[in-house]
């Protein structure tokens, strides 16, 4: 598997941090989208970078062309991206996956979104309102994002997380369809469990909250 070749989008964020650097230790090809390259600080005979947006779809399509896997780790960012980054994200790296025929695509959103599947406590209810209220038109771009996935073709799995916490510290991870259990999530748990999905079938066109258990 460590012959892949993965896409990487939001490589300089929250947790794109640390799912690069897991990637790398891991032996993996990869090709990152920046922004902003001195942001980067990570050097790696195995890593490449491409500068420039990921709305930009002639950008994608340099970022995408000669990987295996496509991973978004894609936030706001700073400076904050349109508040519709998500969709406009989406909407390219599945037009261009689709020119590639890849089928492989790997990205979080936040526990907000929601799908038919979803047994969601009053909290994570509570939390889903709230964003609405306060960040009405990213949080209603999200659920769009998962719209879009949903219409593909495409071996997706959208990881829903809670709040992410930057540390290298392991644990166990949770995992559930319907509801999220855990408050936070660690970078560290996120990116093995990215990893673990790059091989794996079982939440592929699916949407899994996943917490540190």
């Amino acid at each position: 598997m460590q012959d892949l070749k993965i896409a990487l989008i939001g490589a300089t964020g929250k947790a794109g941090t640390y799912i690069l650097n897991a990637l790398l230790a891991q032996k993996f090809k990869v090709k990152a989208l920046v922004r902003n390259p001195e942001k980067l600080q990570i050097h790696h005979t195995s890593l490449e970078i491409v500068t420039g947006d990921v709305k930009d779809a002639e950008t994608v399509q340099t970022l995408i062309k000669g990987c295996d896997i496509v991973v978004s780790a894609l936030g706001m960012g700073q400076p904050a991206s349109e508040k519709t980054i998500f969709t406009q994200s989406t909407a390219n790296i599945l037009q261009v996956m689709k020119a590639f025929d890849l089928k492989r695509y790997i990205l979080i959103t936040g526990i907000n979104v929601d799908t038919p599947f979803d047994q969601k406590d009053t909290k994570i209810q509570f939390a889903t309102r709230w964003m609405y209220d306060n960040y009405p038109v990213s949080t209603a771009d999200k659920q769009k994002e998962y719209d879009l996935l949903t219409a593909s073709n495409l071996d997706w799995t959208l990881i829903r997380l809670p709040l992410i916490i930057q540390t290298d510290e392991q644990t166990t991870v949770g995992t559930s369809l319907m509801n999220c259990d855990g408050d936070q999530i660690n970078a560290c748990n996120l990116a093995q469990f990215i990893i673990e999905q790059l091989g794996e079938k079982a939440f592929v066109k699916q949407s899994p909250f996943i917490w540190n258990s």
